[in-house]
């Protein structure tokens, strides 16, 4: 079936994103929106908007009675739920198919059979992908688990099994600070996700987080190589590239190769992305999970393989086999992206809600800002704070970082403070400049500096 008319189910940059993509193929567009984002830029560029609930998220965009009911109401054929909110809720993506509707992304059990870290490990594992040490399932017990440390040693990871994003995870390092910490985390998960299930695994020292890009139709499974995300703070993704600079070519080929088979094994369809953690003294890669959606990130793949993942998934949601052929995608170049949020990096990355009074979006070749921002925009206190990704695109990574450099000297937003000052400091960095870095860097790397505001140098502190 051809999708001819879209709800956008998601706000913010991704909202205008999937609009944009929408436009390109001829889909009408009709986009959902609490209270607060009535005058969002999606809204503006959607061909309809409705509202569906106030502010808060779980009476608007969390609420699947209200987001059903308006696409049945708005008469389209298909719901793209972006990524956050319910993007990666089986039971949404459910009861989008009951109403008649296509939900843009895999099937219920397989965002259920994924999204479940544990089962997902099971699958890994089945398929032939090395998976980091640990617990073989949920633990039923803390004798259990304290059987499971005893084997691995510390530290460990104590994972939320329905957790995701970098949230519900708690390091542990001695038995004593496990004893402690075990029940509190299942209670924990228990209020977060509604699921108190736990898993271990060993804490890697010094890895890198390399995520591989994978699309499928059912029937035919590719990759679109692999992106670094090392670059984080508290376990959230700050910059990230493509392709990896850490990565062997035999490495890489066997990464990739891991994530194909783990999408043929479980017949996907969509984009997705399964996440590894990367140890480059030992050359080893440790399965981590999958996203069963479209990832924030998503440019760097696009920009290095000149493939547009969302105008994909339109495609293939309306049946239609993969365009491109593994045979076909290549990777040209070198693409970062910077996430630019409404924080105060001088203020312990509060973030700053407020209205946008200057907005000068840097142009020319290999440059890209995907964003929801314009002139006069006030920014909600209510949602996550990223206002937009700066992405950069040069033929090797040097002349990719100092393209980034002149990109985001010409990026102003005025009216909020931002992270632009944070990717600054860091795009002039010399180990993030020799690619010298894993998933602990960034935290260790902020507290010996102290970032100046926005159009100020950085000074070490």
């Amino acid at each position: 079936m051809t999708i001819r008319s879209v709800l956008v189910a998601n706000r913010g940059e991704i909202a205008v994103r999937i609009v944009k993509a929408a436009r390109a193929l001829g889909i009408r567009t009709v986009q959902v929106h609490s209270a607060a984002d009535a005058d969002m830029l999606a809204v503006k560029l959607a061909d309809e908007a409705v509202q569906i609930g106030p502010p808060a998220p779980k009476k608007s965009y969390l609420n699947v009675e209200a987001v059903i009911a308006a696409a049945k109401a708005a008469g389209v054929d298909a719901v793209h739920p972006g990524y956050g909110f319910l993007s990666e809720n089986g039971d949404f993506a459910d009861a989008v198919t009951a109403a008649g509707l296509i939900f843009i992304g895999p099937s219920g059990d397989a965002i259920r059979l994924l999204g479940d870290k544990v089962a997902a490990r099971k699958v890994a594992a089945k398929a032939g992908v090395p998976t980091v040490p640990g617990s073989d399932g949920r633990l039923s017990s803390l004798d259990e688990a304290r059987a499971v440390v005893a084997r691995t040693g510390f530290p460990v990871m104590i994972k939320a099994a329905a957790g995701g994003g970098g949230r519900g995870i708690r390091i542990v390092n001695t038995f004593a600070e496990f004893e402690q910490q075990f029940p509190q985390a299942a209670a924990e998960a228990a209020a977060a996700f509604g699921d108190g299930g736990l898993y271990l695994e060993k804490v890697i020292t010094r890895a890198r987080h390399v995520e591989v890009q994978i699309f499928g139709d059912g029937e035919t499974f590719v990759h679109c190589f692999e992106r670094e995300c090392s670059l984080q703070r508290r376990r959230q993704k700050v910059w990230e590239e493509a392709p990896s600079m850490a990565l062997p070519t035999t490495v890489r080929e066997k990464l990739c190769a891991s994530a194909v088979a783990l999408a043929r094994e479980v017949g996907y369809r969509g984009a997705g992305t399964v996440e590894y953690l990367y140890d480059d003294e030992t050359e080893a890669f440790y399965f981590i999970e999958v996203n069963t959606r479209i990832q924030v990130e998503h440019p760097v793949t696009e920009m290095i393989t000149g493939i547009d993942l969302v105008q994909e998934m339109f495609k293939v949601a309306g049946g239609a086999p993969l365009s491109v052929s593994q045979a076909t995608i290549a990777a040209k170049g070198h693409a970062i992206e910077c996430r630019i949020n409404a924080e105060d990096p001088a203020r312990g990355f509060l973030p700053a809600p407020g209205t946008i009074t200057r907005l000068v979006v840097p142009e020319g070749e290999g440059i890209r800002f995907d964003t929801m921002l314009y002139e006069g925009y006030t920014v909600p206190p209510f949602y996550d704070s990223l206002l937009g990704k700066l992405i950069v695109h040069a033929d090797t990574r040097q002349a990719c970082l100092e393209r980034l450099a002149t990109a985001l000297d010409g990026l102003v937003i005025e009216g909020v403070p931002t992270t632009i000052p944070l990717h600054r400091a860091l795009a002039a960095d010399p180990d993030v400049s020799a690619g010298a870095f894993h998933t602990r860097s960034l935290e260790a790397w902020l507290e010996t500096r102290l970032l100046a505001p926005a159009g100020k140098t950085t000074e070490v502190a």
